[in-house]
């Protein structure tokens, strides 16, 4: 296996042109788990840590732009307040050891399913920047999954950030899994109020090839909502809500749970997190 440790991104985009088969590792907490476990011999190593760069955020216009380095537990710390559905979703990931080390690139860039972080990112029209020595392109993140583990990433590519909104309402994110701490997720849901747009955007995960959104959930869910006057939120609205992000749903059984669970639980995590989110707004 070869091994690259460039220190510089211009030097990282270089290797990865030479050597599309280069596994980027950043955090290593996917790649070393499929090493682990003799899943995956990639005939190449593309170490990122030592290029500083990727360890920033700041402002880009009117998005965040999270560089591919910042970690988990700095979402939490540093961006908690600005992003606070990726910040839930964020402290659900794996130990305190796991949330130092692995990043939302990492995640966006294993394409699973069950990734954390992508229900958020979903539901707060994320953007991914993909760089090569190509070019740079920016890529909705509805848009970046094509099937499981596989994004529109090409060979010679590697992500440099991603790029979000700073939250204009309230966020929520839940999931089920089979036990409370370092699980992977039975499905997930990511929920964001946008008051300023009158905008609703959902995120779902494991519980269908790819990450996705709920759309008619979505669409309904705006014209239903009473923005202005922030009345009580009725009971049959919630219920609806989850009844069509369960319908955009389409799981399989497996070993974590079956195709009727994930749509059950999606039904009661759109609900539960729609109530969280409108008792917020109510408050604010």
């Amino acid at each position: 296996m070869d091994f690259w440790q460039p220190s510089t991104w211009d030097e990282a985009l270089a290797i990865k042109a030479e050597r599309p088969d280069a596994v980027p590792i950043a955090g290593g907490t996917d790649v070393m788990v499929e090493l682990n476990f003799d899943r995956r011999r990639p005939t190449a190593l593309l170490d990122l840590t030592r290029i500083g760069s990727l360890g920033q955020w700041a402002r880009d216009g009117e998005f965040l732009r999270i560089g591919a380095g910042v970690t988990y537990q700095r979402i939490i710390d540093e961006l908690g307040a600005q992003l606070p559905g990726l910040a839930m979703a964020s402290r659900t990931v794996g130990s305190p050891q796991i949330r130092n080390r692995g990043t939302v690139a990492g995640n966006l860039g294993s394409a699973s399913p069950a990734g954390d972080a992508h229900p958020p990112l979903l539901a707060t029209d994320a953007i991914v920047e993909l760089a090569s020595l190509r070019s740079v392109r920016r890529v909705p993140v509805a848009e970046f999954f094509t099937g499981p583990k596989r994004s529109v990433l090409a060979p010679d590519e590697l992500i440099a950030a991603v790029l979000v909104e700073p939250a204009t309402g309230p966020q929520q994110f839940a999931k089920v899994g089979t036990r409370n701490a370092m699980v992977i997720a039975v499905c997930s849901f990511a929920l964001a109020l946008d008051a300023s747009r009158r905008r609703v955007g959902t995120g779902i995960g494991s519980a269908g090839p790819t990450p996705r959104r709920a759309a008619a959930a979505e669409e309904m869910l705006a014209g239903e909502l009473p923005w202005q006057s922030r009345a009580a939120l009725a009971e049959s609205v919630a219920r609806h809500f989850g009844q069509l992000v369960a319908s955009a749903a389409s799981p399989i059984d497996d070993v974590r749970g079956s195709a009727d669970y994930r749509r059950h639980a999606l039904t009661v995590l759109a609900a539960r997190t729609l109530t969280w989110a409108w008792g917020e707004y109510q408050c604010a």
